[in-house]
């Protein structure tokens, strides 16, 4: 990361800062960043690069801190005090996205998105898991169920209709058994099994195919639907 300039905080014109990694942002903790501002003040600047604008003059990438530059925005003002590093625009991009990463609180939805992100970026895993700070084992596993194109599952967990432990589950299994793996996606969707007991279905069925019956007799019936999966379970 280049850093040849001191930072510095200096006023800066609004109008003249590109947000590099647009988010949603949580209303709640938006509005309450508005409210506070009038009475306090912006108690933390915003980080911004600066680069060369199309007119000539200054212009500045965002690096942190866009619900602070909307907020000041929407109450009118005209100037916003930031922190002024010198770094590349992919260094800047990545500030971005760690500062995202680490204010949401590791919510899944959102960090799927950034790593699905950087991955078409051409970063490795260890890349991500070096620069994001996220434990190795949670970068693999979403490295894992984006390679493995579960675009439904993907699309279920970005909707908030499954979580991502239980999506990584289904796609394990389907990895393993196409057959196991759309039963448990099927008994989810349909509400027949709960998150934790996707986990123990599949445990319970591959145990029942790897071991059979415990006495003598036929190996037991594996099931063939989500019905008689559940049913198994």
């Amino acid at each position: 990361m280049t850093t040849d300039t001191p930072e510095s905080v200096t006023l800066v014109p609004i109008d003249r800062i590109e947000v590099l990694n647009s988010r949603d942002r949580n209303m709640k903790v938006f509005e309450e960043i508005v409210e506070i501002i009038p009475s306090i003040g912006l108690k933390k600047p915003i980080t911004i690069t600066e680069r060369e604008g199309a007119d000539g003059a200054p212009a500045y990438l965002l690096v942190c801190g866009e619900g602070r530059l909307n907020a000041i925005r929407l109450l009118g003002e005209n100037h916003i005090p930031a922190l002024v590093v010198n770094v590349t625009d992919e260094d800047a991009f990545i500030m971005s996205l760690a500062e995202n990463i680490a204010r949401r609180g590791h919510r899944p939805l959102e960090i799927l998105a950034d790593i699905e992100l950087l991955l078409a970026r051409d970063y490795t895993i260890d890349d991500i898991i070096t620069r994001t700070d996220l434990s190795e084992k949670y970068v693999r596993d979403i490295v894992f169920l984006l390679e493995k194109g579960e675009e439904r599952l993907i699309e279920a967990v970005q909707n908030g209709t499954i979580p991502l432990t239980t999506a990584l589950e289904i796609a394990r299994a389907k990895h393993d058994d196409e057959n196991l793996g759309g039963m448990l996606e099927e008994a989810y969707k349909t509400g027949q099994l709960k998150g934790h007991q996707i986990t123990d279905a599949k445990r319970h069925i591959e145990k029942r195919r790897e071991k059979g019956p415990k006495t003598g007799g036929d190996r037991p019936k594996l099931p063939n639907s989500a019905h008689s999966l559940v049913k198994t379970y």
